[in-house]
Formats: C-alpha cells, structure tokens, sequence
C-alpha cells in the first residue's frame, strides 16, 4: 500500500490470465529502489532466504501481515546493489537497486531487514513493529516522524518489463519527489 511507482494492470481477462501465468513463470522483470538505513558493506548482494508468515512459527504475533526468513518458508530470491551512499542530518543512508526472482509478500522489506539494512518509513519491518500499531491507532504522529523519517517506506516500482504479443514492453517510473528530496 505504501509502495509508489509501476503497477501493473489488466484491462481485460484475457490479459489478466496471459500476465498472471507470466508472473508464475517470472518472466516479468520488475525493478525497484530502495532507501534504507546504513552504508552496506557489500556493493551487491544476492539474497537466497525462504519466507514466511510469522504467526506460523511464533505464538505471541501482534502484527498478522509480519513475515520472516525461516528455513520452512517458501523459496525467495532478492538481489540488491547499492547505487548511492549518502550522510544527512539522522545517520547513513543508501539508495538500492532492487531486483526479484520471486514475488513473495513484503519480500524486499524482509530481505533488506534481515541482511541489517531496513527500508527508511517501514513501519513493521523497520526495527520497531510497534511503530506499525501506533500508526494503526494514532495516525501518523511527531514520534513515528522521528522515528522513522518518512511517513512511508521508501520503496517504489521503477521499472518493469513484460512480453505482450511477441513485443518486449516497458515502462520507468522516476523516483517520487519524497524519495528525492530525502535523497537531497
């Protein structure tokens, strides 16, 4: 819901049946960016780690949605590669070229948490869930504001590709103004 860019839309049945047997067969191409906190240590990296929802492993779940890499999930492939480092006012950030494999839910916020480097305005994958219970109750507030910078995750679709009828199609989306302008 608080992913910007790209979304891709059937206008019909028949398109809908031909672009979601695509996706099951991953021959769609779908790029992102990212902002998330830290300076990785690694240029690229290629996340191999299975997902799944958290409530199926863990009994005390407060957020439904939640997933995690557990070893019973299913198969999950990200590859990120760090275009840009930067340093403002609240620590060290960089912008991630984002790739998939598969389309598992929350994929790329997980992934990136688990390798330390969680989506700037995550609310549940973040480092605090509770942040997603707040907003859930409160709102947007001054507090999550501090905490998590952005009043959504910066994530957005910028690229995607996809045969129609023999031809290769495709479509860029630029950065969104909040992305940008966090970017300085």
């Amino acid at each position: 819901r608080e992913t910007s860019g790209l979304v891709l839309v059937a206008r019909n049945p028949m398109a809908a049946r031909v672009f979601g047997k695509a996706m099951m067969r991953r021959e769609i191409g779908k790029e992102y960016r990212a902002i998330v906190r830290g300076w990785p240590k690694w240029k690229e990296i290629r996340v191999n780690e299975p997902i799944l929802r958290r409530g199926e492993v863990v009994e005390d779940v407060r957020v439904w949605v939640r997933q995690m890499v557990h070893p019973d999930g299913k198969p999950c492939v990200t590859h990120l590669d760090v275009e840009r480092r930067i340093e403002r006012k609240g620590g060290r950030f960089s912008l991630l070229r984002v790739r998939t494999e598969t389309g598992r839910m929350h994929q790329i916020r997980v992934h990136c948490a688990h390798v330390g480097h969680p989506i700037v305005g995550d609310k549940i994958y973040g480092g605090n869930e509770e942040c997603y219970l707040d907003y859930m109750e409160s709102g947007w507030t001054e507090e999550l504001r501090k905490q998590l910078l952005m009043e959504r995750q910066a994530l957005h679709a910028s690229h995607l590709t996809a045969d129609w009828d023999g031809r290769l199609r495709e479509w860029e989306a630029p950065l969104p103004d909040d992305m940008a302008e966090f970017l300085g």
